[in-house]
């Protein structure tokens, strides 16, 4: 399911699920301490509750940052003692924001001035990442697409490094999800980041999306590690818990991306098919090495 699909759905579903949480009890202690990771989840699959009761559930279940908000609600995690991971830029037409991206220069007249405005505000708020797409391809050969995404993301390193604040594009599928999406593998998305040059933009290396696309992902994270500046999960098949009913074995790539020396966030963006808080807990559980 497509996180614009799933927000649709979720906005019709009762709240089932919510008993337990209560904001009230907000305590002065900072969340339990979860191992070498720092870990996140995203908003939008999780949609049954406000943010303020997702916010205190993570509190509660230890996790340190939620992902995926809009600006005008970076500032709800920090009232919890999180922070919002990665954020996004205000664009005129969010729902285009996977299709219309980097690769097309007829967008970077309304992009750049995005991001020139989101950057600020997310080191105001220290918001660390913001999250940013190549858009489809449209016929357009990938050379092409990685040299129009550097000639629009250029004008915004130097604003990112003064900030800060890291430009993250996430590497998605073409072949279920987002067809037609062009950072669709990390060979691609590196080649963007070593032309870029950088400690300002990285990858979103999407574990669910990039084992549909080429399998091999702890050689692939180890090899490409100084490129990736945070992570999302999710099972394959089906995008649901990432327990022992998927594909990976979601323990040892943790403990891959730990050894491997990563520092920024790990967030959960699968869509559960139990009990919410329980599946986010045993996701917790496996993450946490």
């Amino acid at each position: 399911m497509r996180r614009r699909d799933f927000l649709t759905a979720a906005a019709t579903v009762g709240a089932a699920g919510l008993a337990g949480l209560d904001p009230a009890r907000l305590g002065a202690q900072p969340p339990l301490p979860r191992g070498r990771l720092k870990l996140s989840v995203s908003r939008w699959p999780f949609g049954k509750f406000t943010l303020d009761q997702l916010c205190q559930m993570c509190r509660e279940l230890g996790l340190d940052a939620i992902d995926l908000l809009e600006p005008d609600q970076w500032d709800v995690p920090r009232r919890y003692g999180l922070v919002c991971a990665m954020g996004y830029a205000t664009v005129p037409n969010p729902d285009a924001r996977l299709t219309e991206g980097f690769n097309r220069v007829e967008n970077h007249s309304w992009l750049i001035p995005a991001y020139q405005k989101a950057i600020p505000l997310a080191a105001a708020a220290k918001v660390p990442n913001v999250i940013c797409f190549s858009g489809s391809r449209k016929g357009q050969s990938d050379d092409e697409g990685r040299e129009v995404c550097a000639r629009g993301l250029a004008p915004l390193i130097p604003l990112a490094e003064r900030h800060g604040v890291t430009l993250c594009m996430e590497l998605l599928n073409s072949k279920v999800d987002h067809p037609d999406y062009q950072c669709d593998h990390t060979a691609w998305g590196v080649a963007l980041a070593r032309k870029l040059n950088s400690p300002r933009f990285k990858l979103l290396y999407d574990i669910y999306h990039m084992q549909i696309m080429e399998g091999d992902v702890v050689r692939t994270v180890r090899d490409n590690i100084d490129y990736i500046g945070h992570f999302h999960t999710g099972g394959v098949p089906g995008r649901h818990e990432i327990d022992d009913t998927q594909e990976l074995n979601y323990h040892f790539v943790m403990k891959a991306i730990a050894d491997a020396g990563f520092k920024g966030y790990v967030a959960q963006e699968f869509v559960p098919t139990k009990d919410l808080r329980k599946s986010l807990a045993e996701a917790v559980a496996i993450c946490t090495v």
